[in-house]
């Protein structure tokens, strides 16, 4: 016969979560269950007939019994018990005070007819284990759900001996399943329902006036191996054949290992099945990326190839960031499950354990950090295809969307260390938040810089140098914090994700200050420094106008950079003007005015412009007549004073 695969746990845990039970809401469950077990009846022509005829059923016996059988009887048991849940909760309900002993009495009902079902299932699994059609795991698992189901039915029942007895077993078996799971999965399945019991039997313990009460592992280790075989049938042989079906798993069930994450050399506990399914994604997706790099070092010889492998790293990181998505989802979701429910996904094992709040922001650091690397790559890679350029050899040949581009990259990788501050695991590690507020600055200081890059194309030189005042100051910050800091050897802050050195700031500090030095000089070429008045209206400085009288300039040069095409005279025509006015005014002639003077060169030498625009020396002025008739009065006696010779 063919064997039958049925996991108990595992399917129970899907059909709760699924539909209802994250949330509590057990009158949904209840409905699901309902129609789950008439369309398993259907299939199986199990029902009773049409119309009033009752037809009775033919006893399931191991010959026919399929996996839809088990499933029957597991749904079964979990709307009896969903149902009893529900009835309990409203006898809880201050709305139902008058007929809250009916509604106790109804969940009590339902509640034994749940452990009907699962003890029925349980005796057609052991028939099964006996002709070897199921495995001991899958047997161990139904195992484990019946007496999970008595030890609940035990405890309503305020029967807290029996009760403890009965979950202490449970928490047993499910420890040796994990031990012997083949798959993480499988491993994590049977910590969640060891999670979800230790609270109930801290509470039996507590009831029966244990001191230590706390002490769930103390209390199991001590009940366990008492009763064990006596509630459980050949439990050792089992336990035994459980083992060595662990040993013999295949190597497709060592691929689904998850390794160990560890954050501050302390292990991080993944106690969610469905979460261990999306970091198994992230894990694959690691692993890739870790080969592109592998393949991007060999390749160091060739450009192109490098370039290629940098296109490749770019989409693995896409690759990590959609299923750290996926699992960041899941732990929102566990969350706010918990949060609703009001319990603690650690199941009070011991008291330093980190729970599922940690497991979400340790998720939600790892997004943020391989985003922030895919940021950067992506900025390196823009920035190498542009240097690498023949086309670039200048900043003014530079395309123009490239700085935006950078500067929206800086931007969302600033946005990505605002959130990583924020994460409540980063601010109990305060050498760590140090490290991040660090790598935040610098990154505002490289945002500024290119930034001020793209002010210069619109002549706008008082925006960028700001800018570049403000990258100045974030350096500042940066290097005052990283001060603060231990020594990499001896800190335990892990930041490989983001590395900045001393080396890197002073680089930097160098590239500002050169930029910065660049763009005053643009500055004063374009306007002279003004941040009003327009470059047309621009004046010479008074420098030029006396230069220009000992040092000859290359006027047509300078007229030409300034965008202006006005003629001019030659220094040498003007210095031959000055010397005929001085050899006049030694003679006794007078000297001719300048503009007679600028014509005269003008006729003489046809290739030169007419008009000057440096200043030449002019002929003193006349000396004026004095009045022919002073004014009398006061101002006649007084007009020394007054300026008059």
């Amino acid at each position: 016969m063919a064997t039958i695969q049925f996991h108990a746990l595992h399917l129970a845990n899907q059909q709760r979560n699924a539909y209802g039970l994250r949330y509590n809401d057990h009158a949904r469950y209840r409905k699901h269950c309902t129609n789950r077990t008439h369309r398993l009846r259907s299939s199986l022509k199990m029902t009773h007939g049409k119309g009033r005829e009752f037809k009775k059923l033919p006893p399931i016996t191991p010959e026919i019994i399929k996996e839809g059988h088990l499933e029957l009887l597991l749904f079964e048991s979990e709307r009896a018990w969903s149902y009893s849940q529900d009835l309990i909760n409203q006898s809880l309900q201050p709305a139902n005070d008058d007929n809250a002993k009916t509604l106790r009495h109804s969940a009590t009902g339902r509640f034994r007819r749940a452990v009907h079902w699962s003890t029925q299932l349980l005796s057609h699994c052991q028939s099964l284990y006996a002709s070897s059609r199921i495995s001991a795991a899958s047997l161990l698992q139904v195992t484990i759900y019946t007496v999970i189901l008595n030890g609940r039915f035990f405890r309503y029942r305020e029967e807290f001996d029996d009760a403890v007895v009965q979950l202490s077993v449970a928490r047993s078996l499910l420890d040796d399943l994990a031990a012997a799971a083949q798959t993480s999965r499988d491993q994590a399945l049977a910590t969640l329902f060891s999670d979800e019991i230790g609270p109930e039997i801290r509470y039996c313990a507590h009831e029966l006036g244990r001191t230590k009460s706390y002490d769930i592992d103390g209390i199991v280790a001590e009940l366990a191996p008492k009763y064990r075989n006596s509630i459980v049938e050949n439990c050792d042989a089992i336990i035994q054949k459980l083992q060595v079906e662990g040993h013999g798993a295949t190597k497709d069930g060592k691929q689904q290992k998850l390794r160990v994450l560890f954050w501050e050399d302390q292990p991080v506990p993944v106690r969610n099945p469905e979460l261990v399914d999306v970091l198994l994604k992230v894990q694959e997706a690691e692993d890739k990326l870790a080969g592109q790099t592998t393949g991007d070092s060999t390749d160091d010889g060739n450009k192109l190839a490098r370039e290629k492998q940098s296109k490749k790293g770019v989409a693995a990181y896409d690759a990590i960031l959609s299923a750290l998505s996926d699992a960041e989802d899941v732990a929102r979701k566990l969350v706010e499950a918990q949060q609703l429910g009001g319990g603690t996904s650690s199941g009070g094992t011991t008291g330093g354990t980190r729970d599922i709040h940690f497991v979400h922001a340790y998720i939600v650091y790892q997004l943020l950090s391989r985003r922030i690397q895919r940021d950067l790559l992506l900025t390196s890679v823009l920035l190498a295809s542009q240097s690498g350029s023949k086309q670039a050899a200048s900043s003014e040949q530079v395309d123009n969307r490239l700085y935006p581009a950078v500067v929206k990259l800086l931007e969302t990788v600033v946005q990505s260390l605002d959130q990583m501050r924020t994460l409540s695991i980063v601010d109990d590690s305060p050498d760590l938040a140090s490290a991040v507020e660090a790598r935040l600055t610098f990154t505002k200081a490289r945002r500024c810089l290119f930034l001020a890059h793209c002010y210069t194309p619109l002549k706008k030189y008082a925006e960028s140098l700001a800018l570049l005042q403000h990258a100045s100051i974030h350096l500042r910050e940066t290097s005052t914090t990283l001060s603060l800091l231990p020594s990499p050897s001896t800190s335990t802050t892990n930041i490989n994700f983001f590395p900045l050195e001393q080396a890197t700031i002073k680089s930097l500090e160098d590239t500002l200050a050169s930029t910065s030095l660049q763009y005053k000089r643009d500055w004063f070429s374009y306007n002279g420094g003004s941040t009003t008045r327009d470059p047309k209206d621009y004046e010479k400085p008074t420098f030029f106008n006396i230069a220009l009288n000992y040092v000859p300039l290359n006027m047509e040069q300078l007229m030409k950079r300034a965008g202006k095409d006005v003629p001019y005279v030659s220094s040498a025509a003007v210095a031959s003007d000055k010397r005929e006015a001085k050899n006049a005014s030694a003679q006794g002639v007078k000297a001719q005015p300048q503009a007679e003077g600028v014509q005269e060169v003008n006729n003489t030498k046809k290739s030169a412009p007419t008009v000057s625009r440096a200043k030449v020396e002019e002929a003193p002025p006349a000396t004026p007549e004095p009045q022919a008739q002073a004014r009398g009065g006061i101002s006649s006696l007084l007009g020394a004073w007054w300026g008059r010779s």
